[in-house]
């Protein structure tokens, strides 16, 4: 092996094997697993098939964007609890919606390089688990009254407390709020739904369509990626419990808009989910393939990261993915399969018409044609984030382990994943299967 050059720069990057959870929809109040759990989890029966040692990887990189208070480098946290053993580095990544295929990109580059030669990476999010902290008037208060050192000075502070100091801030909203534009993500598909024209009847059909592929992909038993998840009171989770099969336009269509309600069309039937969830690939050189005689479910052959507007950030797919295109001398019908994580349904349709649009792809792009459309049938065919969930230091992973899945399930040979990421960027990885 290792004939082909990556997209890195050096030798080629291969991907052995992968593992997911199941993706837990939250339902207001925090879920069974945390976060090291749900990556422990996932990886162990990963682990436990391959024919190399916890102890042979040269490091582990997991993504997370709020981890847990007491899962600080929840990377190092995780590769411990495996039995990686102390001398296996182990390091966090952090590029919000993307941070799984971050950690992705970053093994690859070190093993392109030379600098690492097998490696496992992922990503994880516990969204169910996000803190609910002190606003700012408690926390001062809190600070006069252990500060006060008299009997009158405690008095003096506790008369000082308001009913106003007991109003929480929700992290979770406070982090799908982009802190410079001052949008929530929601908000920033309203802004591409009108931009492109994009209707509640376009959004929510296709919202039904994710939901209908996924259950059809479960009943089919195609996402074997999946490995079952137990909790301590004996349940299990064999599936992401967020799709749902008996979805109907009629009712998607009397949900109300969330981020626009006078005027909006962005429901919490056309975004995704709030999920717990874990992925993770193993990544390897072509001299650790040869030399443990690894099996190989893919090549990974190059990767795009772009910026725009924070306020339009769900076209960062479409940023992303069309330079890994041009460099490569490919155009839309050359690449069997895309996954654009669906963090809203106006987001994806944007990218799709974005690629269609002669003067987007001038002014944006510097291309003098559009792109050829991307055929629905070859687009999250297996449903999206609507659907499984979108635990958001986990997709990353999730597209590029489900892409590699389906190339091989269909012995397809090229696909493309991509998703936009809150504060304006956008990630893209360009995959194709190969068979030794």
């Amino acid at each position: 092996m290792g004939a082909e050059q990556s997209g890195w720069g050096g030798q080629p990057v291969y991907v052995v094997d992968g593992s997911r959870t199941p993706f837990i929809k939250a339902r207001g109040k925090p879920g069974p697993f945390s976060a090291s759990d749900l990556a422990v989890a996932a990886a162990r029966p990963l682990l436990a098939r391959q024919p190399v040692a916890a102890t042979d990887f040269d490091e582990v990189i997991l993504g997370c964007v709020m981890p847990g208070p007491d899962e600080a480098n929840i990377g190092r946290v995780v590769a411990l609890r495996l039995g990686c053993g102390e001398r296996v580095p182990a390091w966090t990544v952090q590029r919000n919606c993307a941070s799984g295929m971050q950690s992705i990109d970053s093994a690859a580059q070190n093993i392109a390089s030379g600098r690492s030669g097998l490696v496992l990476a992922g990503g994880v999010e516990s969204m169910s688990r996000a803190p609910i902290l002190y606003n700012d008037a408690m926390v001062n208060w809190l600070a006069a009254l252990s500060g006060a050192r008299t009997p009158g000075a405690k008095l003096r502070a506790i008369a000082g407390l308001r009913p106003g100091h007991f109003k929480p801030v929700i992290a979770l909203l406070r982090g799908l709020t982009d802190p410079v534009v001052g949008l929530s993500m929601g908000q920033t598909a309203e802004i591409l739904a009108q931009r492109f024209n994009i209707s509640r009847e376009q959004m929510d059909n296709f919202s039904l369509h994710s939901h209908q592929r996924l259950a059809a992909s479960h009943k089919a038993g195609h996402l074997d990626e999946i490995e079952v998840l137990y909790d301590t009171r004996g349940n299990y989770y064999d599936h992401d419990d967020g799709v749902r099969a008996d979805s109907s336009l009629e009712q998607l269509a009397k949900l109300r808009p969330v981020f626009d309600r006078p005027l909006g069309n962005v429901t919490a039937g056309n975004s995704a989910q709030i999920t717990d969830g874990a992925a993770w690939v193993i990544l390897a050189s072509g001299d650790m393939v040869e030399r443990h005689d690894l099996p190989v479910l893919g090549r990974l052959v190059d990767s795009h990261w772009a910026g725009l507007d924070p306020a339009q950030m769900g076209l960062g797919p479409a940023y992303a993915m069309a330079p890994l295109m041009q460099r490569h001398g490919l155009d839309t019908p050359d690449i069997d399969y895309f996954e654009i994580n669906e963090a809203f349904a106006a987001q994806v349709l944007a990218c799709v018409a974005a690629w269609q649009d002669a003067g987007f792809c001038r002014d944006e792009l510097g291309r003098d044609t559009a792109f050829t459309a991307i055929d629905s049938e070859r687009l999250n065919v297996d449903g999206g984030a609507i659907a499984v969930g979108h635990p958001v230091g986990a997709s990353g992973a999730r597209i590029v382990l489900h892409m590699l899945k389906l190339l091989q399930r269909n012995n397809a040979q090229r696909g493309m994943a991509g998703l936009c990421i809150g504060g304006g960027q956008g990630g893209a990885m360009l995959i194709e299967r190969t068979t030794g």
